[in-house]
């Protein structure tokens, strides 16, 4: 049975370090600076890589239904909120770093921001809810794309034509997906692959 995710009501979290934080680049919230808790394996999506993504994604965002598998810092999700999204749902399983989404998202008061401490995994292995988009930028060292991306097709948690950011170490392989998902971009930046796909019928 799946583990049910523990919806975060606050909590300091640890203190980060001085250069622990990420700036929010664009819409309602912009040059807004958020902090985040040391923790191993957390490593935001560079402005650079934002930028380019959420250039892509700008015509589909005002008033999407956004699903962030694996917050971290919160750089995409709360990126995808000063945009326009109608939802955000961001899932981060370290309890520091939960409670620190958490406190970003009440300084920010964003009550359309969600933050669950759960394992993406063992969520998404529960009963879908369809989303529009969703950021999959799982940690390097953990080969959780394939698992990701199957139970996302077969459990429901895909809208039609939904679009899904993948983001992944260029030297880790290709993700093993189906006929259903459409390539739509793909860049690289230092040793970073990121790219875009649309999940059809």
């Amino acid at each position: 049975m799946a583990r049910r995710p523990t919806r975060v009501v606050g909590g300091a979290g640890r203190r980060p370090g001085h250069g622990n934080q990420v700036r929010i680049i664009g819409g309602e919230h912009r040059g807004r600076r958020l902090r985040f808790p040391d923790q191993p394996g957390l490593r935001p999506t560079s402005d650079r890589v934002r930028e380019t993504l959420f250039n892509w994604l700008q015509p589909w965002l005002p008033g999407a239904r956004v699903l962030d598998l694996f917050a971290g810092s919160g750089a995409l999700g709360f990126e995808a909120a000063s945009r326009g999204a109608a939802r955000v749902v961001m899932l981060e399983r370290a309890a520091a770093v939960a409670a620190r989404l958490e406190e970003n998202r009440r300084l920010l008061d964003l009550e359309r921001v969600e933050i669950l401490r759960a394992d993406a995994l063992e969520w998404l292995a529960g009963r879908g809810e369809p989303f529009d988009i969703v950021f999959l930028d799982p940690p390097f060292a953990e080969a959780l794309l394939d698992a990701c991306c199957s139970e996302l097709e077969s459990n429901g948690w895909l809208e039609r034509d939904a679009l899904v950011y993948i983001e992944r170490a260029v030297q880790a392989p290709s993700p093993s997906l189906s006929a259903a998902w459409l390539p739509l971009k793909e860049k690289r930046a230092g040793d970073v692959s990121y790219g875009l796909y649309r999940h059809g019928p």
